[in-house]
């Protein structure tokens, strides 16, 4: 159910009004889209029903998986309903207020906790940062506020308090009622906006095996509490996103850079898929080509060892989301090659699980030979995660009998997902493997490749055999 792309970075689309229909969808896919977040803080259920459905349509008809995101809102700050937008100037005053609506010139903003963690001296940052309010005092509920930096505030905007605690469940009402219906959907991964520790994310993962779903879940870092318990969140979650965007408002755009490369190596160190995401391409909403800097930006994700790139706005609301994910592709293809294998043999203090140092033999079996590829068979995916943390120069071909297997491995870097029939024994499981990859187009005859495989198939976790081979 696949070809083998030469890029290994893989791009995932966040689906809008820009890529709703199933004509566009199909031109993101043969564009280089390998996954579709739906991004549940915007839209209908039923918009992202029939996304879903046109997204699984077009996968079946392009022939290689698309993993399906669902993307929470989390315990996000918002502007609430405005009769029209607000325009502040430096040095006006504005009080912000924990309503709904009003009619009085207030700023409303939901949830209705605000008046309870607001101090004088605290910022409000509304729309990313780009409109900043200065708390003077607080009166009766009311936060009275000065205009640091001035703009054009409309309904819904996001609301930033850095270094402020919200006291608000990590999951709320609606959170719990979109889950329901992303599950109901059978989406791919769940992503978990504003994470602050390890239990945030246990429990969404509780929710989420209640319900009898295999999605993974991505804890999004963009809190500064996430980043202090970094190791934590990573040790629970299956994947995580650099969630740039509000991360950059919480703790400033001097330090997401550095932050991104230690985030990203984290992810590689436990062989957990991480993506990079927000204003990668942020021109291409209005504008057919990117910046340079932005094409510096996507590339040096790249070379960190991102697994994935995201677009949010760029493919959701903009004007060239073909043109956007075209980008991303040629830019991952220009860098890749200049990427080199992570060498990497663990200590015995670190303890690690067989499965991690049957992937580290095989990757250096397969760099010394030269071969062709690395076929791994797997059942859940994990021993192909634990290969491509060591980003090898082979081709990563992931063999499974399970079908929400293929498509979580869609964002994995250089994996190419295979759906293979389920194997008899070790012997029949080597052949089959073979037999998928030579039929997918990936190898030929002569072709040397190295195998990784358990002799207890079927069972996750079994890893301990690897092959050199000949394709006959």
């Amino acid at each position: 159910m696949a070809s083998a792309p030469s890029r290994r970075t893989k791009i995932v689309a966040t689906l809008g009004p820009a890529s709703a229909s199933s004509e566009r969808l199909r031109e993101l896919a043969a564009a280089g889209m390998d996954a579709a977040r739906l991004n549940l803080s915007h839209g209908t259920h039923e918009e992202h029903a029939e996304r879903a459905s046109a997204v699984r349509a077009i996968s079946e008809e392009v022939g290689r998986p698309l993993a399906l995101i669902a993307d929470l809102q989390g315990p996000k700050l918002r502007i609430g309903d405005l009769p029209e937008p607000v325009i502040l100037h430096r040095g006006d005053e504005i009080a912000v207020v924990g309503e709904r609506t009003t009619t009085n010139g207030d700023l409303p903003v939901l949830p209705a906790v605000i008046g309870d963690v607001l101090q004088p001296g605290h910022d409000v940052l509304i729309d990313d940062g780009l409109v900043r309010l200065r708390v003077d005092r607080i009166e009766k509920g009311r936060a009275c506020c000065s205009v640091v930096v001035g703009g054009r505030i409309s309904s819904h905007k996001g609301v930033n308090l850095p270094g402020v605690p919200i006291p608000i469940p990590s999951l709320t009402r609606k959170d719990i009622d979109d889950l329901e219906f992303a599950l109901e959907l059978g989406v791919d991964f769940v992503a978990l906006s504003f994470v602050r520790s390890a239990a945030d994310v246990h429990d969404l993962k509780k929710l989420v095996e209640e319900h009898g779903s295999k999605a993974h879940v991505i804890a999004k870092i963009e809190k500064s509490e996430a980043v202090e318990a970094l190791d934590d969140i990573l040790a629970e979650t299956d994947a995580a996103m650099v969630a740039r965007g509000d991360l950059g408002v919480e703790i400033g755009p001097a330090l997401v850079p550095l932050l991104q490369k230690k985030i990203i190596l984290r992810c590689l160190e436990r062989g957990k898929p991480v993506i990079t995401a927000m204003q990668m391409l942020e021109t291409m909403i209005h504008h057919a080509e990117p910046t340079r800097a932005e094409a510096s930006d996507v590339a040096n994700a790249v070379l960190d060892g991102t697994s994935a790139v995201m677009l949010s706005g760029e493919t959701a609301v903009g004007e060239y989301p073909v043109e956007a994910v075209g980008y991303m592709d040629r830019i991952a293809r220009a860098v890749e090659p200049s990427m080199g294998y992570r060498h990497e043999l663990p200590e015995r203090a670190e303890e690690p699980t067989i499965g991690q140092a049957m992937s580290n033999a095989a990757c250096d079996l397969a760099e010394t030979l030269g071969a062709r590829a690395l076929l791994v068979p797997t059942f859940t995916g994990r021993t192909a995660s634990a290969v491509a943390r060591l980003r090898p120069r082979r081709p990563i071909i992931a063999l499974t009998h399970m079908d929400w297997a293929v498509r979580q491995m869609a964002i994995e870097w250089g994996v190419t997902p295979i759906l293979i029939p389920e194997a008899r024994d070790v012997d029949d499981l080597w052949n089959e493997s073979i037999a998928a990859a030579r039929a997918a187009g990936l190898i030929s005859t002569g072709d040397r490749v190295v195998i990784t495989a358990g002799t207890a198939v079927n069972i996750p976790g079994s890893t301990n055999v690897i092959k050199v081979d000949i394709v006959e």
